[in-house]
């Protein structure tokens, strides 16, 4: 221990990350970074948007009234994406029931696109209807 000798450092065998290397590990940290701020807060607007049907349904009103609960839940969380017109309401089995689904369209780079189609409903089986036609005025 005293008395030893350091071990020779051999140049030919030399340990760590070339600069090459490192450059395409920060690349990829990046990318990986870049698309992780596009994508999150689409996520958690569809998290609020989850908490929101839930709040609409505590309503259990007319239609109407249930869209309004969900524009004012809208209002206080920020929710741009969609409206309480936009909710699919029905009242299949005597208990209302909310659910949407819409498309996020997120510019990545350029000319490329991720689309991610989020759904939700507050029907414990999980199926959610189809929206009704518009009716013709």
């Amino acid at each position: 221990m005293y008395g030893s000798k350091p071990k020779p450092v051999n140049l030919a065998t030399q340990q760590g990350v070339s600069l090459s290397g490192l450059i395409f590990l920060l690349g990829i940290i990046t990318f990986i970074a870049m698309f992780t701020m596009k994508v999150f807060p689409t996520f958690l607007e569809y998290r609020a948007i989850k908490a929101g049907i839930v709040a609409a349904k505590a309503a259990d009103g007319s239609v109407r009234d249930v869209q309004l609960s969900f524009d004012k839940h809208a209002d206080i969380n920020n929710i741009k994406t969609i409206k309480g017109t936009d909710l699919i309401i029905t009242k299949e089995t005597g208990e209302t029931q909310v659910a949407f689904a819409y498309t996020a369209r997120i510019p990545l780079i350029t000319n490329v696109t991720l689309l991610i189609d989020y759904s939700g409903t507050t029907d414990p089986s999980g199926k959610i209807p189809e929206k009704p036609a518009e009716p013709i005025r």
